[in-house]
């Protein structure tokens, strides 16, 4: 062999050796512990290309070197584009798992709760509130429509796709609790069934009472009896802008309305608020009972009565206890 090709053949192992040696240094660097020494927030904005990622990254002190993450990135086997979003980094997170968290879009989850019971009006003030998301709301979601639970959401989600998320969830338990009712209900359609639910609703904080107010109503619909439910009465005065800021008045019951049920026969021409899950499948699977009536006891619950005598005394001693309370 000729001297040359010696020398050649030499400088292609030492290259070789060379590459070799600098690819375990990267990939040994890709894996080690990071700089952070705590948990820490950062936001990627929207439209921000790698290389400022690597920038910042390095700026926040999550990497030690924008450099390596940039060859890092040329390096993957299997390159995805890293993701903007808001993203929390554990101590000690190496280069190669914060590359790939970005890549899989592993954001922050943020979440927001909706109460049952509360109007589509107060539900969307909430949402309006909510920080982190976005844009303004141009959907105009019926009453009732929208389903009180605690949602997930990341930063910068659009509130017009968290709405229609809420009203998604709505349609489908609906749809589920609708699949599994008691047969002979007389309810005609889920939409009568969601307008009984949101009075169910309105009616009782206490959540095993449910099935029994839901009894009372469904009876009272059977036998043609008119609903007297203060909620629909409220919702009629109010037009579900908010809670009524006063007691509820002896004028207020006899001026008729679409929604006064002690002037109207029947449910009401919708909803009166939106329901919870708990609230709908109580509505479609009430308790066997032959109970007409229900008035506060005092003690957050009501007490429930066959007859109009059993329920005068259980008024009676409502407004014993009124009197009590305001000694």
């Amino acid at each position: 062999m000729g001297r040359i090709l010696r020398l050649f053949l030499i400088l292609v192992l030492s290259g070789v050796v060379a590459a070799a040696g600098a690819w375990f240094y990267v990939q040994n660097r890709l894996d080690a512990p990071g700089p952070l020494s705590a948990t820490k927030i950062v936001i990627v904005p929207k439209g921000t290309g790698s290389g400022e990622i690597g920038t910042l990254l390095e700026k926040q002190g999550v990497i030690e070197d924008d450099l390596l993450f940039r060859i890092a990135l040329r390096l993957d086997d299997t390159p995805r584009p890293l993701r903007a979003g808001e993203y929390e980094f554990p101590a000690g997170i190496s280069l190669r798992a914060a590359m790939e968290q970005m890549q899989a879009g592993r954001t922050v989850v943020r979440r927001f709760t909706v109460p049952e019971g509360l109007t589509v009006a107060e539900v969307l003030k909430i949402v309006r509130e909510v920080a982190g998301l976005e844009g303004d709301i141009s959907l105009r979601p019926a009453e009732g429509s929208l389903l009180p639970e605690t949602y997930s959401y990341s930063l910068g989600d659009s509130r017009d796709a968290v709405v229609q998320r809420m009203r998604t969830a709505m349609s489908e338990a609906l749809d589920a609790a609708w699949a599994k009712r008691q047969e002979e209900l007389p309810l005609a359609s889920k939409e009568e069934a969601l307008a009984l639910a949101s009075i169910v609703e309105k009616e009782t904080g206490v959540a095993s009472e449910r099935p029994r107010v839901a009894a009372v109503f469904v009876n009272r619909l059977r036998l043609g009896m008119k609903l007297e439910s203060d909620p629909t009465t409220i919702y009629g005065l109010t037009k579900g802008s908010g809670p009524l800021d006063r007691t509820l008045t002896r004028r207020d019951v006899e001026t008729p309305s679409a929604y006064n049920t002690y002037s109207i026969a029947g449910l009401p021409p919708g909803p009166i608020a939106n329901p919870g899950r708990a609230a709908i499948e109580a509505t479609l699977n009430p308790i066997k009972s032959k109970e007409l009536f229900f008035v506060a006891d005092g003690s957050g619950g009501h007490a429930f009565a066959e007859t109009l005598e059993q329920h005068n005394r259980n008024v009676a001693n409502w407004r014993r206890i009124q009197r009590e309370q305001k000694k």
